[in-house]
């Protein structure tokens, strides 16, 4: 059932008894049918405008009360509940002193015993505090979900963090990896004409450089299946190793600042070693036999 199905049938069931009291047990006059009509029918539109509702329907029910005492003022509890759980803190204020007032004139009706007052007066305070309670669970829903909403973007933006790591890495691995084995394949049968040592150590050098190369991928991999922990990358400490690969590949690296530096953050120490692995992966390729001098300096 819809919202406005549940509000017309509510409007139904307020009307009925503010109505149908009024036939028993003989008819009464036509305009205490209208004041029961007011005080029942705008119950329909509390949800567009409860403080006016509220006053409207309020308003009827009293002069109702002055005239015909009606079996029980539902309407005017609906419209509190209404006002409690959805209007604003300024608004509430200004309805609790116009329903004090509704409970006071109510009791100057005549014939009337003091306890059914104080139902009456329990009656309304109930109302509000269940309209009240209506609304701090509401604000705690639309919380709870505002900080999933949160918690969903935090780890969408992680794992879009994430994949960008992995793509820059296995493109870093692979960029230097392949350039410095294509670069050792094209040495190694003009070497093994005339310094058969030479092609050996070359061709070894392309196994171990594919193996790392292989090593590194498969950990990076195995970040995507759930439960492996990320694997260590390599930082400045890992530079001497990386000289000595170069080297390896024909390549004299002449390493200076390495210790020296003050500890840097993780990201940095990562850019670092991928900056200086992408710049001798160049000297490789486009200068073999040279000589290159690496220099690690913090500010």
């Amino acid at each position: 059932m819809t919202i406005r199905r549940e509000d017309l049938a509510v409007t139904v069931v307020v009307v009925l008894a503010a109505v149908v009291p009024l036939f028993v047990p003989e008819p009464r006059a036509w305009w205490l049918f209208g004041l029961a009509l007011l005080s029942s029918a705008p119950v329909y539109w509390r949800r567009v405008a409860p403080v006016l509702t509220c006053a409207i329907v309020g308003t009827a029910t009293s002069v109702m009360v002055l005239w015909e005492k009606p079996l029980l003022p539902l309407g005017s509890l609906i419209c509190l509940y209404t006002v409690a759980a959805q209007s604003t803190r300024a608004q509430r204020l200004a309805v609790i002193p116009a329903t004090i007032v509704f409970v006071t004139v109510s009791l100057i009706v005549p014939h009337e015993s003091a306890e059914t007052y104080r139902y009456v007066a329990v009656a309304f305070v109930a109302a509000y505090a269940l309209g009240t309670g209506a609304r701090a669970r509401r604000a705690q829903a639309a919380e709870l979900e505002e900080r999933e909403r949160r918690l969903a973007s935090e780890r969408e933006a992680a794992a879009a963090e994430e994949r960008t790591r992995i793509a820059r890495d296995v493109h870093d691995i692979v960029t230097h990896s392949v350039g410095l084995m294509v670069v050792q394949a094209e040495a190694g049968p003009v070497a093994l004409k005339g310094d058969p040592a030479r092609a050996e150590a070359a061709f070894d050098t392309i196994g171990e450089i594919g193996r790392s190369a292989l090593v590194q991928l498969r950990g990076l991999l195995g970040t995507l299946r759930a439960g492996e922990e990320r694997p260590e990358r390599p930082g400045l400490d890992a530079l001497p190793e990386l000289v000595a690969r170069i080297g390896r590949a024909g390549v004299r690296v002449e390493l200076a600042g390495v210790g020296a530096a003050r500890p840097v953050s993780p990201e940095v120490d990562v850019a670092a070693y991928r900056i200086v692995q992408e710049a001798l992966t160049n000297v490789v390729k486009h200068a073999p036999g040279a000589r290159a001098t690496v220099r690690v300096q913090a500010g």
